[in-house]
């Protein structure tokens, strides 16, 4: 693969993400830095790493976060006995957008994380297949490399699985999303196995919300509460409270209600899980 042709193995830095930009600005310094003192010009250094002098040139400028594999080439190349390749531990905490570093680090300290869903399967819930689908289908479309950005951001908020000790986890789908057979059949099929997988876990219940079930608080959006160890708790429904994230104990007492009538009108977990076990057996 020549350096004309190599995919850039990186992903744009957020201007607005200013801790993002800080590390990432640093890194950069230090990948120059280093390629200046054993005396190697940028299309020498492209060549040896087997990357485009126009991302060699990115990534130093602090404009682009460089992957793993980048770095590790770089480390052996500039002969750097590691040093290098451990930037990696800073570049791993920023790769993913602003945002999505929000939420996962509640989430990782959440000990009771409750979600209900109405247009698609929760992030939380989807397989890779299934994630990039999604986010392929946006208009107006990603980039290849924002695509691997926000699936790669969306399947590593899924470590909440392997906490120990776990914390409890409750999802409402919707059938409609359950049925809608994203990224083709077999794709569809894996997903559906996969919450049927999930849904069994001891500290997760799945539940689902039938179609010809009567009007739910749960009609105008998303709802996520996260509850944690010292006894606060932040929830966010897009139909209340302008979808804003709150943490005021009257405001999160509205959305706790709203949660529980979605949880008491939906299937109780074992009926989910048959319900889901039905739709794969109808193909």
């Amino acid at each position: 693969m020549s350096v004309e042709t190599a995919e850039e193995p990186g992903w744009e830095v957020d201007p607005d993400d200013e801790w993002g930009v800080a590390v990432i600005a640093t890194v950069g310094r230090q990948l120059r830095l280093r390629r200046e003192a054993v005396g190697m010009r940028v299309p020498e250094f492209a060549a040896a790493v087997g990357y485009g002098e126009d991302l060699v040139y990115k990534i130093e400028g602090g404009k682009r976060i460089p992957r793993q594999e980048y770095l590790d080439k770089a480390d052996e190349v500039l002969g750097a006995g590691g040093l290098v390749s451990a930037s990696w531990e800073d570049v791993k905490k920023v790769r993913y957008p602003r945002k999505v570093r929000a939420l996962a680090k509640m989430e990782a300290q959440a000990v009771e994380i409750g979600l209900y869903e109405c247009n698609i399967i929760a992030g939380l819930l989807q397989t890779p297949e299934h994630a990039r689908a999604l986010i392929e289908a946006a208009q107006p479309p990603y980039s290849p490399d924002d695509v691997d950005r926000m699936v790669a951001a969306r399947l590593a908020r899924q470590s909440v699985f392997e906490r120990d000790p776990a914390p409890s986890m409750h999802f409402v789908l919707e059938e409609a999303p359950l049925r809608r057979q994203v990224g083709g059949t077999m794709v569809w099929r894996q997903q559906l196995a996969h919450l049927l997988e999930v849904g069994r876990l001891r500290n997760v219940t799945l539940q689902v919300m039938p179609t010809n079930t009567d009007a739910h608080p749960g009609l105008d959006g998303r709802i996520e509460l996260l509850k944690f160890p010292d006894g606060t708790a932040v929830g966010r429904s897009d139909g209340a409270f302008s979808g804003r994230p709150v943490t005021d104990p009257r405001q999160l007492h509205v959305i706790e209600l709203r949660y529980g009538t979605i949880r008491a009108q939906a299937l109780p977990s074992r009926e989910s899980l048959a319900f889901i076990e039905q739709m794969l057996g109808e193909t």
